[in-house]
């Protein structure tokens, strides 16, 4: 371990080397990223929300078949929105008229109604505490108690996502171990829960040292944190450690597809917009001509996970055809700075120019904590 990074309670209470958490990232997550971010010395994730039971077993066996070290298991506490169980087949038709032309443009047939099954946290859940996964993390809520007291016998760390200052209290009241405050900067879904996420828009300079004057338990700054000045500005809000996803897409080892990765690496990647129309739920990507119709002609939005449903099936036609004008190019405001190829030699570098800042880091969260502690 480098001398200029010394433990702190959140190096100790996840058993990792270094304070950087590689975000979930959904379905562009991979086991080889996580596993490579782990066995350097981070914490690695895996996004397994949308995956079936058997398929989150599988993931976590394969993850584990690659390193010994702690690693995260990412869920959504809420699976879906309200309206999602009643929702017919006129308004499918109704949100996926905006698309016809495109569905046309890319030689294949239209999606077809099919009657919504929705996929339960909780047999997803178990699978994660049956497995005595290192780490679980979560967004949009908080699990059941009965859940958050099986962590704590399992001896499995918890790390839930507040958008504001207020589900940071609800989390460490709830018991939760560490949270990740994520600023409106962060690429994805807003994992908003007590508020609607339009109305939980902070930055994350600004909602970190909010987030980290009422709470006891570690914070890390999620959102925006890009490069070595980055992290050096989150750990001097008082946060003890970051969590940085969009950076490493651009990594051989993630599961973005080539023109994903092509459009990280283009100048203007980082003029990333919101939008409801990838999936029925707030989140940023890289501002392409579907964003803009989306939020231009304001079509019919279902609610999540139909209108991602719908979504998926126009990306997979658009990723065929080599189309990255009709993907959904998931990315956080910091995506013009990403460079990563490779994870060992990203994470390196990262931390040599944090080292070459700064100098040592040990303490300087400490001093910006609660005065109760």
């Amino acid at each position: 371990m480098s001398s200029s990074w010394p433990r702190n309670r959140l190096t100790e209470r996840l058993a990792i080397d270094y304070p950087i958490v590689q975000g979930p990232l959904g379905g562009l997550s991979s086991q080889r990223l996580t596993a490579a971010v782990s066995n350097f010395g981070g914490l690695g994730s895996f996004g397994a929300h949308s995956l079936s039971p058997d398929a989150i077993s599988d993931a976590i066996g394969a993850i584990r078949a690659l390193t010994s070290r702690p690693f995260a298991v990412n869920l959504w506490v809420s699976m879906e929105d309200d309206g999602a169980r009643t929702s017919d087949e006129a308004a499918f038709n109704r949100s996926l008229l905006p698309l016809h032309d495109h569905f046309a443009a890319l030689h294949v047939p239209l999606p077809t109604y099919t009657p919504y099954v929705p996929a339960r946290f909780d047999d997803q859940v178990r699978v994660v505490l049956d497995a005595k996964v290192p780490v679980f993390s979560f967004i949009f809520g908080i699990p059941p108690t009965d859940v958050l007291h099986e962590c704590r016998q399992r001896k499995i760390v918890t790390i839930g996502t507040a958008t504001t200052p207020e589900e940071a209290v609800a989390l460490q009241e709830a018991g939760v171990d560490v949270i990740a405050a994520s600023g409106f900067e962060a690429g994805g879904h807003r994992g908003s829960f007590l508020r609607a996420a339009e109305e939980s828009l902070t930055g994350t300079f600004s909602l970190v040292p909010r987030i980290v004057s009422q709470v006891d338990v570690p914070v890390i700054a999620a959102g925006g944190v890009g490069d070595a000045r980055g992290v050096v500005a989150a750990l001097a809000l008082g946060a003890e450690g970051v969590q940085m996803g969009t950076l490493f897409l651009t990594c051989q080892e993630s599961g973005a597809s080539r023109l994903h990765r092509e459009a990280l690496l283009q100048r203007d990647s980082g003029h990333t917009g919101l939008t409801r129309g990838f999936s029925g739920r707030l989140a940023r990507g890289i501002e392409n001509r579907l964003l803009r119709e989306f939020n231009e002609q304001a079509p019919e939005i279902l609610p999540y996970p139909l209108k991602r449903g719908i979504v998926r099936d126009l990306a997979v036609a658009a990723e065929a055809a080599g189309r990255p004008d009709w993907l959904p190019l998931w990315a956080g405001q910091s995506a013009g700075l990403s460079a990563c190829t490779n994870v060992a030699a990203f994470l390196q570098s990262l931390l040599d120019d944090v080292s070459a800042i700064a100098g040592p880091v040990s303490g300087w969260s400490a001093k910006y904590r609660r005065r109760a502690l």
